[in-house]
């Protein structure tokens, strides 16, 4: 362009070089008002095993979508569905779309680890299964698994099994002051109970191995075919479930089968996430000191949750908090 008049120059002169677009990338990710909604039953190895519509009858497997880049899918969780959603054998739809959680399961490692994992979306209650003997309960457990439940928006049930080896009523008086609902069970009888609780709702059961949680789940789902396992000599049994799963459940509404756990870390959840779960106590604790644990002296001098008159309920809550801070209870 040597020689040429510069005050001459307009648009037309400007030059593209080929394969190279001047229109800008957009941040803005597709819509797909088309999308199917599904809920997520199972998760192996970078597939989802979805449920259209959540009807059990109609199963497809699904990847995620790229623009979702690394967005986690559990078991539980609602999403749209692109792609075909027939559900024929070698097909394969797209995740495009997560829905917002209306409840969530986490847990960590250990009270260390920083990484926590989310375990079951959307369930509305989560029932925590302990033998009443062979294995003996572990209280300290339970009250964790009662703090991830406070903390995630779940509704807790207490489920005691193997009541024909052991009376539940130590266990059970020690959670009456928590308002958590209790269902007991045997090896010789039904599953009644459990199943007028399960019914037309999404539930996770939860509980170490041995406890008689898969015999549960194949009582109440007899094609689910998870292997029952026997307890080990140590007291802690073999773990029987590999990976979180949604079982239908005859009369209406699914069960979520999760791993057996051996801990249940809590470095997620804050004492104040506990507090909040008990109305009664959230305004005292509010004006506690920034960082308060809410245990009281000598750890927390300052809690006003002294002020609160003493009752068993605020006994119930501290052994909570001292659960969650890793302390013995």
């Amino acid at each position: 362009m040597a020689g040429r008049d510069w005050h001459r120059l307009d648009e037309s002169d400007v030059r593209v070089r080929p394969g190279r677009g001047s229109r800008p990338r957009s941040k803005r990710r597709p819509e797909h008002a088309d999308a199917v909604e599904a809920m997520v039953i199972a998760v192996d190895r970078g597939r989802w095993t979805c449920a259209v519509g959540g009807d059990p009858a109609q199963v497809v497997t699904a990847m995620r979508a790229r623009e979702l880049g690394r967005t986690p899918v559990v078991v539980g969780d609602r999403v749209g569905l692109v792609g075909d959603v027939s559900g024929k054998p070698d097909t394969l739809a797209r995740i495009v779309r997560v829905e917002e959680r209306a409840s969530v399961l986490r847990r960590t490692a250990d009270d260390t680890d920083p990484y926590e994992r989310v375990v079951v979306a959307n369930a509305e209650q989560l029932l925590i299964v302990s033998a009443l003997a062979d294995p003996p309960p572990r209280t300290g457990f339970i009250d964790r698994c009662l703090v991830a439940c406070f903390a995630g928006g779940l509704q807790p049930v207490l489920c005691l099994t193997k009541s024909d080896l052991a009376s539940p009523d130590e266990l059970l008086d020690r959670y009456a002051d928590l308002d958590v609902p209790a269902i007991v069970t045997r090896h010789d009888e039904d599953s009644l109970p459990l199943a007028d609780t399960l019914r037309g709702r999404l539930s996770a059961l939860v509980g170490h191995s041995g406890v008689g949680k898969s015999t549960l789940v194949n009582r109440l789902v007899p094609d689910a075919s998870l292997a029952t396992g026997e307890v080990s000599a140590v007291g802690k049994g073999r773990h029987t479930s590999v990976a979180a799963v949604a079982l239908p459940l005859p009369d209406g509404g699914w069960v979520i089968d999760t791993p057996g756990v051996r801990s249940f870390g809590l470095a997620h959840i804050t004492a104040d996430d506990i507090v909040s779960a008990f109305p009664e106590f959230a305004e005292a604790a509010e004006e506690c000191p920034p960082g308060c644990g809410h245990l009281g002296p000598p750890e927390d001098p300052d809690c006003m949750l002294d002020e609160v008159q003493e009752t068993r309920r605020l006994r119930s809550l501290r052994r909570l908090l001292t659960s969650r801070a890793g302390l013995e209870t």
